[in-house]
Parts: C-alpha cells; structure tokens; sequence
C-alpha cells in the first residue's frame, strides 16, 4: 500500500469538478485483470500521460457496492449463458464522499454500456422514487429482487490528458455474499478498466500491451457470485475462475 501511495503522489491531481465533463454514460468498456506487482509498472510508465483524481485529499477511493437479482438469479444467468441485452442493478456507496446511488446498468447486442442512476438515502426498494425509476429503467419485475453479493475495494481513477478517456484500477477487493454467507478476500488481484467514448486513441494501451496485460472480461457481480455461492452454475465463467484462481496463488 505504501508502494502504490507513493506512486500516485506523483500524478498531476485532477478534481470531481474537473472531472464533471468526463461521464461517459454512454461507452465502451475494456477489462484486464493482472497483479498488484504489475500495476505498480504500470502506475510508473503512465504517470506522464495522465492525471489522478483527488477526492478529499485522497488518491485512492473506498467504494462499497450491493449487487441484487432476482430470487432465481436470473440476471446472473442471463450473463452467464453469454446473452446480450445484460443487466444489472447495484447501490453503490462512494465512501469518501459519502453518496450512494442506485444504478442500472446495461449492455446492449453491440457491447456498449448505459448506466442510468439516482442519488438515494437507502437501499430500500419500496419508495416510490426508486419503484418508478426501476419500472422505467429495469427489466425484472421489482418484487422478486433481493440484496445477492456485497462488494468492496480501493479505486484508483486516471484520466487521460485529452480527458477523453477513465482508466479505474481496482485494488483490495473483498466479496461478502448475501445469499451463501460465503466471503472472500482477493488479495494480489487487480482489475483495470478502461472507459472511453468509441475507439478513440488510448496512451495505456501500449503500455499495458508492453507489460503483457491482455483484455480478461471481469464482472464483479458475475465472478464474486461464482466464486462465493456453489449453488450458481459456471459453465462459461470455467476458464476465468481457472485464471483468476492461478492469480490468487500467487
């Protein structure tokens, strides 16, 4: 930890505020997952080329996210069958800022991602706020959804100097399942995201191309179920599992 504090003092700081024109609510994602010692290269290559966003003084932010389904896992199976049209709903609790929000989100036949989200006080589903935005926004009926998995890591957010791209590194990741009562520390394990509008030029990808990060999709509901609940079924998910686990021994 004291490695990765140091490499982030480093970076230019960027603010929400400054931040606030870089949502990309409407974008492509790319996933690689890799090792807390790979990251630290990383972190050291790419500090020319981006800023790191300070929250509070704070380079790295704690986040805690509650993922729901349905009662028969029906948006977890949806994803692992390989279907299009995936959804997911989650509250997700900005610690050092102390917001939550209430987000669903959805991946279309063309693997772009829409997110749709409002800021809430709770995570109960029975106001009529919350009950009109899943009824416009969410696919499953509301009354057969439940708290599935609880999630929560460190987040480092880059930002490209163009501003036109948001690289969050995940680190720290712990999965609580609220079903199987069966938790989970995933130690050296590191997820990148790289979050940008179309294919628009990306300094990091040379970089993690060089340091031999290839693209590993990672869903933190789908993976943290399948790791924690015995009763889900994993048939796509096998080789994931197998390389997540080999990263784990390490």
């Amino acid at each position: 930890m004291i490695e990765l504090t140091n490499i982030l003092a480093e970076y230019s700081p960027i603010t929400l505020e400054e931040m606030s024109g870089i949502k990309l609510m409407n974008r492509i994602d790319t996933k690689f997952v890799t090792t807390r010692m790979r990251l630290l290269r990383l972190l050291d290559m790419a500090r020319d080329d981006y800023w790191a966003q300070e929250v509070k003084g704070e380079r790295l932010s704690r986040y805690d996210t509650t993922y729901f389904d349905t009662d028969d896992f029906a948006m977890y199976r949806i994803h692992q069958t390989g279907h299009t049209g995936r959804q997911k709903l989650r509250f997700r609790t900005y610690v050092s800022s102390n917001l939550q929000f209430m987000e669903v989100k959805t991946k279309n036949n063309h693997g772009r991602t829409k997110k749709k989200r409002i800021k809430v006080g709770d995570m109960e589903l029975g106001d009529e706020e919350k009950r009109l935005f899943l009824a416009e926004h969410l696919r499953y009926g509301i009354d057969s959804l439940q708290p599935a998995i609880r999630n929560n890591f460190d987040r480092i957010t880059l930002v490209n100097r163009a501003k036109t791209e948001r690289l969050t590194i995940d680190t720290d990741l712990k999965f609580f399942n609220l079903v199987s009562g069966q938790n989970l520390e995933m130690g050296p394990l590191v997820i990148i995201e790289l979050k940008r509008d179309g294919l628009c030029y990306s300094p990091v990808l040379e970089m993690l191309r060089q340091l031999r990060i290839q693209p590993h999709g990672f869903s933190k509901y789908c993976m943290g179920s399948a790791l924690t609940n015995p009763n889900l079924p994993v048939n796509r998910f096998k080789p994931k599992l197998i390389d997540i686990k080999k990263i784990l021994a390490t």
